[in-house]
């Protein structure tokens, strides 16, 4: 009769084999959400910050020898809170926290790890840091700031690019945030429903920004990344479950639309394919019938808003065949009217492009060149870049070589980069 080895040295024999890449990865998913938990555990950002490095510190000392642990995530909660209390021991300066964490390393662990386990759980802790982030009582610039570095796990340098600012200034801004959330006792909490309103917008557009990041990355030699834009459509998700109004509707909507485009916007080299000649049979229809049904009842809602704006304009480029045949005057009217929300110059500069696609290169030229005059997107390559693409179909190649190397030379992201001197070869 054959013998069945117990099911943990089964499983030990089976993940003995955990390497760094595996754990590196696990880091990748799991860091953020590990570390929304951590804080409200603790209740410091920086003694969950570094309660997070320990764990994993830990994971690529023991899992290489013991095997992945049956709940990872759960280990390395536990594993970064008793690191904190050991740490929290130690500081005698602290004594009045010291009670409060001996007490709770007291509770039963399995039953800890059952509760941390627990998918509503994970996801509750990761909209209360996302609430405590943006609290009213935070400038907006440091609410979305804080938000993408803790949640979302942007560098400093991302998220500058976002801003179209330094990475001093969104360092100090984030440090400002958390020293003010430590001393004004922000509570770790999702609002109540009186208080959601003042704070939807914010935690819109930091979901909004985390989006985009993974849809275009401002640096390095990927365009996309799938993690970044997969976690601002999960979160657009549990925003939806806590929160039905017509906006985030409309967001999610848009990250959908959106989504939908990624395995047509790269070639096999990873460069970048535009709008107009992507191949839409590669669109994700799944996706787009999520986010059309979302467009269609975001705007019978009660307010309309610029993600569902957004999204409206992202549903006609998603509903028609080819670029030719898309309703361009329909998006023109609807950045009109987005720009009644949203007075950004890049309102303007997308609602140039789709005139130019409407009435011509030559309708548009004066719209673009006005922009570049004003000197608000003076850093933005891309009003470069569509002044280039307009001049070149104008025939007037020598401007256009110039705007492409304007536009060049204001992106670190190396797949524009490429695309970009590929239309300066093409030039000459």
């Amino acid at each position: 009769m054959q013998q069945t080895l117990p099911a943990c040295k089964v499983r030990k024999l089976l993940n003995s084999q955990v390497t760094a890449e595996t754990i590196s990865a696990l880091y990748q998913q799991e860091s953020r959400r590990v570390l929304a938990t951590l804080i409200r555990l603790l209740g410091d950002f920086e003694l969950a910050e570094e309660a997070l490095q320990e764990a994993f510190a830990c994971a690529l000392q023991q899992w290489p020898v013991d095997g992945l642990p049956e709940q990872p995530r759960a280990w390395l909660v536990s594993t970064g809170r008793f690191k904190a209390i050991d740490k929290i021991r130690q500081q005698q300066t602290q004594r009045k926290y010291q009670q409060q964490w001996l007490f709770e390393q007291g509770e039963d662990a399995e039953a800890f790890q059952a509760d941390e386990a627990d998918h509503q759980s994970w996801h509750d802790d990761e909209l209360r840091l996302i609430f405590t982030c943006c609290h009213p009582a935070l400038s907006t610039e440091a609410q979305i700031a804080l938000t993408l570095r803790e949640i979302c796990g942007l560098t400093t340098e991302q998220i500058a690019k976002a801003f179209l600012t330094s990475p001093v200034t969104i360092a100090q801004r984030i440090v400002r945030a958390k020293n003010k959330i430590r001393d004004a006792a922000i509570p770790y909490e999702i609002p109540t429903a009186e208080q959601l309103p003042e704070r939807l917008d914010t935690v819109l557009k930091v979901i909004y920004l985390l989006f985009n990041e993974g849809y275009s990355q401002s640096s390095g030699d990927q365009l996309l990344c799938a993690e970044l834009s997969a976690q601002a459509i999960r979160l657009g998700f549990l925003l939806l479950e806590l929160q039905p109004d017509s906006e985030t509707m409309g967001l999610l909507a848009l990250l959908l639309l959106q989504e939908s485009r990624r395995p047509a916007r790269i070639d096999q080299q990873g460069d970048l394919i535009l709008l107009a000649d992507q191949d839409r049979s590669l669109w994700d229809q799944s996706l787009i019938q999520q986010g059309v049904q979302l467009v269609e009842r975001s705007l019978t809602g009660r307010r309309i808003g610029p993600y569902g704006l957004q999204a409206a304009i992202a549903a006609l480029h998603a509903e028609s065949p080819d670029a030719a045949s898309t309703d361009w005057p329909q998006i023109v009217a609807l950045y009109d009217l987005l720009y009644r929300f949203e007075t950004s110059p890049v309102v303007l500069l997308n609602r140039a492009v789709a005139i130019s696609m409407a009435q011509g290169p030559a309708a548009a030229l004066p719209l673009l060149l006005a922009l570049e005059q004003s000197g608000e997107l003076a850093q933005y390559h891309l009003l470069d870049a569509a002044l280039a693409d307009l001049h070149q179909k104008l025939g007037l190649n020598q401007q256009a070589r110039l705007y492409y190397q304007h536009a060049l030379s204001k992106t670190t992201q190396q797949a524009e980069q490429r695309f970009l001197q590929k239309r300066l070869q093409n030039l000459a």
